[in-house]
């Protein structure tokens, strides 16, 4: 019996759930497959974000041959096979167009990449390739080049996986619906929230747990013991949220006994390391922030160092990047700064950018007016007094960044305190 996760693989665009920043109702690459105007493309991201589902669902939207090959399982002999067969297609008698998928594309060496090269520039095929690496170091420049885009997926959140599921339990043909199956929607969250943004995880965890549940109901207790998770803050939603909070405004205290507390709570809950570590890289930059400005660079490291040893020594390194936070001075001038030029963005009249400081590098700007008066502050020996702000802001004198004598940002203070034009400002 095929998985449930091959079953429920959409099969168009309305059925096709997440990566809503590139592909939604009215987005360039949507119309682009509405109107067949879809051209050669990369995707890259993880595994179970769709990469492959999408490319079939181009295809059959297009209407074209399709050949679908795994770059780890064929070598360029394979490729040649098939680029001619598409070579026959496109040139022949059927003028057809032939799409070319492969998964995995990073896995070839630079020779066997470049052996698309020529069908690309012909048109022999229209091309998809796949990869979880970074295209712009796994994939050869030439490649690149001839490929019109980047697509990047990203995990699948909560809400596009409790979605997908729900449409797998409802859906009587392909998925689960038949069997009348009832569930929590704490479960659902669990399920979803421990899936790591992979509809495939999700979904095939889903299928285990429908083939062997006994009666039809889905609790938080079975998803736990189908994934060996504990249930922890699931049992109340709002716990996770709870924890994080209490640790955050801990930290913003400088308070390492409580922020080390709730940070063991959170971890004995069964939090996950991704969910912790996000919530530390904001508290870096928003609460430590220019006192500390190394805070971030370190609780990054300390991050990914707990990404990849897993628990339970995570916690240690954990607890290092909450500990150092705690113990360190604090200034929320980041954050400030920001949100106060954004409001001007937002609510007020904001003025051109001063023509000194538009770019001049190409013929005719100086004609209009681009770049002429502007000092080079090097030549200065580092700084030179000139406005940088649109008129009407310079005119107010208004400042977004107000350090503190903080930590380190007490340096950051004074040297801008010597300057005559911040001074002026004030």
């Amino acid at each position: 019996m095929q998985p449930l996760s091959t079953r429920m693989r959409p099969s168009s665009l309305d059925d096709f759930f997440g990566q809503r920043h590139f592909l939604k109702k009215g987005s360039l690459l949507y119309n682009s497959i509405v109107n067949k105007t879809f051209e050669s493309a990369i995707f890259f991201g993880p595994s179970g974000t769709g990469k492959t589902t999408l490319a079939r669902i181009i295809v059959k939207e297009m209407g074209g041959s399709f050949y679908e090959i795994n770059a780890s399982t064929c070598g360029t002999k394979e490729l040649k096979e098939v680029l001619e067969q598409a070579r026959v297609k496109a040139f022949g008698l059927q003028k057809e167009t032939v799409y070319l998928y492969v998964d995995e594309f990073h896995r070839w060496n630079k020779l066997q990449q470049d052996s698309l090269l020529q069908a690309l520039e012909e048109g022999v095929v229209k091309f998809i390739g796949s990869t979880t690496e970074n295209p712009y170091f796994s994939i050869n420049n030439a490649v690149l080049s001839r490929v019109r885009a980047i697509y990047e997926f990203r995990r699948l959140d909560t809400d596009a996986l409790k979605g997908i599921l729900v449409h797998a339990l409802e859906d009587r043909e392909r998925g689960l619906g038949a069997r009348n199956i009832t569930w929590d929607e704490e479960a659902l969250e669990m399920l979803a929230d421990r899936s790591s943004g992979d509809a495939r995880v999700a979904l095939d965890t889903l299928g285990f747990i429908a083939d062997n549940i006994d009666g039809t109901h889905i609790s938080l207790d079975i998803v736990s013991e189908a994934m060996q998770r504990n249930t922890g803050f699931y049992d109340k939603r709002e716990d996770k949220y709870n924890l994080l909070s209490a640790l955050q405004k801990s930290v913003r205290g400088s308070d390492p006994d409580a922020a080390v507390h709730y940070l063991a709570r959170l971890i004995e809950a069964d939090a996950d390391i991704v969910m912790i570590g996000r919530r530390l890289l904001v508290m870096a930059a928003e609460d430590v922030g220019l006192a500390y400005p190394q805070a971030i660079s370190i609780v990054t490291s300390c991050v990914q160092a707990a990404q990849m040893v897993g628990y339970p020594e995570a916690r240690i390194i954990l607890s290092e990047a909450v500990l150092l936070m705690a113990s360190s001075p604090k200034s929320n001038t980041a954050i400030a700064a920001i949100e106060g030029a954004s409001i001007d963005l937002h609510h007020g009249k904001v003025d051109d950018i001063p023509p000194h400081l538009k770019d001049a590098h190409y013929k005719g700007a100086k004609d209009m007016g681009r770049g002429i008066g502007y000092k080079y502050p090097h030549a200065y020996g580092g700084y030179v007094r000139q406005q940088y702000l649109p008129d009407n802001l310079y005119r107010a004198g208004v400042r977004y960044y107000q350090p503190t004598e903080n930590g380190q940002e007490k340096a950051f203070k004074n040297y801008l305190e010597s300057r005559d034009s911040y001074t002026k400002k004030k």
